[in-house]
């Protein structure tokens, strides 16, 4: 039996168990750790790695930093005043032991639910897990720490003002799909059932600049294929795991030029599809200032806010 595991040995084990998905049994052929260790070694060695990397996943909390993840969603979206893509995904787990159909999702099997918000640069400015995966409808996201802050007005969100070429002050918005509910701070696509020209143009140019955070998860889970994986840890360790995937997510989007490919962030990639997304919400009460704000956007992208590629895009 081994005595001592180094710290490079340790970590080398975490990162093969993360990149792979290898399970511990696989995992000591390689690194010749037994399980048990293994099973105490990788989540110490995760908490690590979010300690010592935590500053590269931090949620804005001044006006000005807001300001400058909108400018960079305009210079390389089009899209103006957006602080944010947000989308949710399902993780697989080994359910714990008793907890019947408490973690059994939309699409018949176990999981907690990993919501993020993503950058223009396709990092992720925060992500939460730990919501099981029972709750459908979007109503993952009321469960988290961010939508508290954001419904309490806490996040210290710029006040609205005018875009390019707008004499109306528009506030600063959230991107989300059709699984989430519109507000006047977080836009969503217009249902199929309701389209025009006009909101076609709407929902082209929302998708576009929310297919950051859908790329985000897409290269989040081709690297790091223990998400491919139903995880069988404890739900503290799982969330754990999933995190320190984020973090590394971002520290490598950073710091190695090859870690993004064309073919990851291109119009054509099916990254999305690589975890499972959350149900659809096409329900519930939607505020008349919620809609002033969208058909605000619909009337900047088909007027001032156009551009010229848009109209062949729609129609093609």
């Amino acid at each position: 039996m081994r005595q001592c595991i180094t710290p490079h040995e340790r970590l080398a084990a975490t990162l093969r168990f993360l990149a792979t998905g290898m399970n511990f049994e696989e995992l000591k052929f390689v690194t010749a750790i037994s399980p048990q260790r293994l099973g105490v070694i990788i989540p110490e060695t995760c908490l690590a790695i979010l300690k010592n990397l935590r500053a590269y996943m931090m949620i804005p909390r001044t006006q000005e930093d807001w300001k400058a993840v909108a400018q960079e969603f305009e210079d390389k979206w089009n899209f103006p005043n957006c602080v944010g893509a947000v989308d949710g995904k399902h993780i697989r787990i080994t359910p714990p032991c008793g907890s019947g159909s408490t973690f059994w999702n939309y699409k018949h099997f176990h999981s907690i639910v990993l919501m993020a918000i993503a950058s223009a640069n396709y990092e992720f400015i925060c992500c939460e897990v730990g919501t099981n995966g029972r709750i459908s409808d979007g109503g993952a996201i009321k469960t988290t720490e961010f939508y508290g802050d954001l419904i309490s007005g806490n996040l210290n969100l710029p006040p609205p003002e005018p875009i390019n070429g707008s004499l109306l002050a528009f506030p600063y918005v959230f991107l989300g799909d059709e699984a989430f509910a519109l507000r006047p701070d977080f836009m969503k696509p217009f249902n199929v059932k309701s389209l025009n020209a006009r909101r076609r143009i709407y929902n082209y140019r929302l998708s576009r600049a929310r297919r950051t955070v859908e790329n985000a998860f897409g290269i989040l889970s081709n690297r790091f294929r223990i998400l491919h994986t139903s995880i069988n840890l404890d739900l503290r360790k799982i969330e754990i795991v999933v995190l320190t995937c984020c973090i590394l997510h971002n520290f490598l989007r950073r710091n190695c030029a090859s870690y993004i490919s064309e073919e990851d962030v291109s119009d054509n990639s099916n990254n999305e599809r690589m975890l499972t997304p959350l149900e659809n919400n096409n329900g519930g009460n939607i505020s008349n200032q919620a809609k002033l704000v969208r058909e605000m956007y619909v009337d900047y992208f088909n007027e001032e806010g156009a551009v010229e590629w848009q109209n062949e895009r729609v129609s093609s």
